[in-house]
């Protein structure tokens, strides 16, 4: 029987306001990256209760879980950051109906998810290099206070022991991983190339040592709440029938 762990990630970032941006040539140009035909992502709103109704009664009925990758704060244009439940009460509120009731994990997936200061749409480029939050040269002590931060903020509200990581954009470094050590995180999940294959990886942080697991893509199913907004809540029912029967859910924390 295959194990099979739901993800879906960026939930309470301003990554989906701000990082707006075009692959097509000459596509960054002014206006041209929000338009439908040159635009790669945002911008988009957050997910509605409604919506997250929607999936809990999906996940009960394919008797599915889903690890849910929350950023801990949206940072405003200013560069002010306002925390996830302040920012979005009811989903908030709706997020912990369903941890209660077992149907999520609440993974940590960043503070700003975002350099802050550098965050916003540029006139004439990509800003996505800016919305990754733990670069390998941002000051130790900024991973460090953003993971800090983020663990509280998430452990505060959910009264729960947040123990996984959804490294924003699949990025971080040394410091993360002893920032993470620190604040009780105990493991990381996140993609990467290896010997010449997309791995899923899961490094554990229990230890002493760290130890890597990798797992063939198909065991996270890992999604955007960008899916479920301009899909439809029907994109997830459609991921989850198109599945084998012989399958069982797990969060990304039992993996």
């Amino acid at each position: 029987m295959k194990t099979i762990a739901l993800r879906i990630d960026d939930i309470g970032a301003s990554t989906k306001r701000f990082e707006v941006y075009s692959k097509k040539r000459y596509g960054n140009f002014l206006f041209l990256k929000y338009v439908k035909n040159f635009k790669a992502w945002g911008p988009y709103r957050e997910m509605s209760v409604d919506e997250w109704n929607k999936v809990f009664s999906i996940l009960r009925q394919f008797g599915a879980k889903l690890t849910v990758g929350v950023t801990a704060a949206w940072v405003e244009r200013n560069g002010k950051l306002t925390y996830f439940p302040e920012k979005f009460p009811e989903e908030a509120m709706i997020l912990k109906n369903g941890l209660n009731e077992g149907l999520i994990e609440i993974a940590n997936h960043g503070l700003t998810h975002c350099v802050v200061g550098k965050h916003l749409p540029k006139l004439f480029t990509s800003n996505r290099y800016y919305h990754r939050e733990f670069w390998v040269w941002i000051p130790r002590n900024i991973h460090f206070e953003n993971v800090k931060r983020s663990q509280e903020i998430l452990q505060d509200y959910f009264d729960v022991a947040v123990t996984t990581m959804i490294p924003p954009g699949n990025v971080f470094s040394d410091n993360t991983v002893q920032a993470a050590k620190k604040y009780g995180i105990k493991r990381i999940n996140y993609r990467r190339m290896k010997k010449s294959m997309l791995k899923e990886i899961i490094l554990s942080l229990d230890s002493k040592i760290t130890s890597e697991k990798n797992l063939p893509l198909e065991n996270i199913i890992r999604f955007h709440d960008r899916e479920i907004v301009t899909e439809g809540v029907d994109w997830l029912s459609r991921k989850l029938k198109a599945i084998s029967a012989e399958r069982q859910f797990v969060f990304v924390r039992d993996l």
